[in-house]
């Protein structure tokens, strides 16, 4: 009798042991996040801390369209190193910022984009020129196979057929390059002539800025910094406040 309940306790344990070695396995792993990109992005409203100078009595308020590049499916230039770095992303954060800097300057602004979307290069044209604002400024950022290439350039359209909103295309241009040089104490890559879609379709004074590249290996390090994006993004505000008052001036 012993002998027997000994075998049933026995064969009870061995029945536990493999009942439970055929349970599945679950481990609980830490959820990461992708590490492939990081994204700089400033929500709006952009809180400014730098001091605004005050606006300059106009007529009346300008309106200025804010053109914030790529979006949605267009990534735009990435940066080489990982984490990487989206033009997209830096695009939309410096023109939230840009946005919240010229309305303290008293202007009224409008954004082609203000959210992660995509916009064809004709439909940002015709935005802009529906709504018929004293300046069109496109933000962008800037790679190159040559890996020493950095600073800031500034594009605008010289037609043959339109030579005064070229002129003051150039204009902006130049007083854009001028302020974010001084805000940023990056490189001057000048003010060129540059055949793109958005600052040629456009009929009024229309720039291009392309504030860095994400392809230099020091540069890119200010770029993903929101800090350096503020200083880029006053200088930009300035520059055009500066061609305003100076129209304003002439008018």
């Amino acid at each position: 009798m012993t002998r027997y309940l000994y075998n049933i306790c026995f064969l009870f344990i061995i029945g536990c042991f493999l009942t439970a070695c055929s349970q599945p396995v679950y481990y609980v792993t830490r959820p990461v996040s992708n590490p492939t990109y990081e994204q700089v992005v400033v929500s709006t409203p952009v809180k400014v801390n730098e001091p605004v100078k005050t606006p300059v009595k106009r007529k009346a308020k300008a309106l200025i369209v804010v053109d914030a590049g790529h979006g949605g499916k267009d990534l735009g230039a990435e940066s080489d190193a990982t984490p990487k770095y989206q033009e997209k992303i830096l695009t939309l954060s410096t023109a939230r910022m840009l946005k919240t800097y010229l309305e303290q300057l008293g202007h009224t602004v409008i954004m082609t984009r203000d959210s992660d979307v995509f916009i064809a290069l004709d439909d940002r044209a015709d935005f802009a020129n529906k709504r018929k604002p004293a300046a069109f400024v496109s933000v962008h950022f800037n790679t190159a196979p040559n890996k020493e290439a950095e600073g800031i350039e500034v594009f605008y359209y010289r037609s043959d057929t339109d030579k005064i909103r070229s002129a003051t295309s150039k204009i902006l241009a130049q007083d854009v390059l001028k302020r974010s040089l001084e805000q940023t104490q990056a490189k001057s890559r000048g003010v060129k002539h540059g055949n793109l879609a958005v600052i040629r379709e456009t009929k009024m004074p229309a720039i291009l800025i392309e504030g860095g590249f994400l392809t230099h290996a020091t540069e890119v390090q200010k770029l993903k910094n929101a800090n350096y994006l503020k200083q880029l993004a006053w200088g930009i505000a300035q520059g055009v406040d500066d061609f305003v008052a100076d129209e304003d001036d002439e008018s």
